[in-house]
């Protein structure tokens, strides 16, 4: 039985199996309408969740399976004190397999060691966000047609943002990436990724401030939201929080065929006026998380379609 931790829990192989599989998802949906038929999809969400919660909930529906779960802590048994070991031990009596949204980093990993169904991290405090980031790979292939030779920007909160600290450890594998590291000094990137990560894999990288600065070399930005839960004080988020606005204006200094990206929710950082211009894939992007995350059901229950 396998479980979903990381990116790097699948070898590229393996992920290019998961992407074809999407791919094939999108262009064939009739042909995966019944696959989990009489299966459930168990989404414990400690923390809240539009985009992910929704769209694995869409995933299982649209392979004729059932959801159920939580959309809360508030609204589960933690908040009488049940453990997430606790939990998912129960869980596994209802459902075939689960997602699991946590606020504190490592859970997942512990329900997943206590677990007899397999469990999928939807995201685990500052840590990973893995389907996320398999969201983002089918979204950079299937738009740019390759995920080697890139200068991918990472643009905004380096520090707490689990979707880029998932997206920089998937990436490294493969060649000719070349990272463009966008922050202001309070939202680096943490040094386990800059030195266990980038280093240690002999990337290319530089980090800069000014995103005025980075934006005529990139093929790829990818924007994040300053995030206001992450934070200790209300000050230092409030300082932070507009410190990048992608306009009009700068999305002018861009190639023709860049790509923006975000793993949404956007608050500033994107201004709507950037929505209509081509080179926006944010929302396109959303819609891929729905057929990666089909495929990813498919491939850990063992279901052919």
């Amino acid at each position: 039985m396998k479980h979903l931790m990381s990116p790097l829990d699948f070898s590229v192989e393996e992920l290019n199996t998961i992407l074809n599989l999407a791919n094939d998802i999108e262009a064939n949906p009739s042909k995966y309408a019944h696959a989990c038929e009489g299966k459930k999809l168990a989404t414990l969400f400690y923390e809240p969740s539009t985009r992910t919660r929704l769209s694995f909930e869409a995933a299982m529906m649209n392979l004729g399976g059932n959801v159920l779960g939580f959309s809360s802590a508030a609204s589960s048994s933690a908040s009488k004190g049940e453990s997430v070991a606790d939990t998912i031990r129960m869980v596994s009596c209802y459902a075939d397999i689960c997602a699991m949204r946590h606020p504190k980093e490592g859970a997942p990993m512990v329900a997943s060691m206590k677990s007899s169904i397999p469990v999928i991290n939807a995201g685990d405090g500052g840590h990973q966000h893995p389907t996320q980031t398999l969201t983002d790979l089918l979204t950079i292939r299937s738009l740019k047609g390759r995920l080697g030779n890139l200068t991918i920007g990472l643009c905004g909160d380096l520090k707490f943002g689990r979707t880029v600290h998932s997206l920089i450890h998937a990436l490294v594998r493969y060649t000719g990436i070349r990272f463009v590291l966008i922050s202001p000094d309070e939202l680096r990137v943490p040094d386990y990724i800059r030195e266990d990560v980038l280093e240690q894999n002999h990337m290319e990288y530089k980090e800069v401030v000014r995103l005025e600065e980075a934006l005529p070399e990139l093929d790829l930005l990818y924007m994040t939201r300053v995030q206001g839960e992450r934070f200790f004080n209300e000050e230092d988020y409030v300082r932070m929080k507009d410190f990048y606005i992608l306009d009009k204006q700068k999305m002018e200094l861009a190639k023709d065929d860049m790509l923006v990206l975000h793993p949404l929710p956007r608050v500033n950082e994107i201004s709507v006026e950037v929505d209509d211009d081509p080179r926006a894939a944010y929302f396109k992007q959303v819609q891929y998380g729905v057929y990666v995350r089909m495929a990813l059901i498919l491939t850990l229950l063992e279901v052919e379609g």
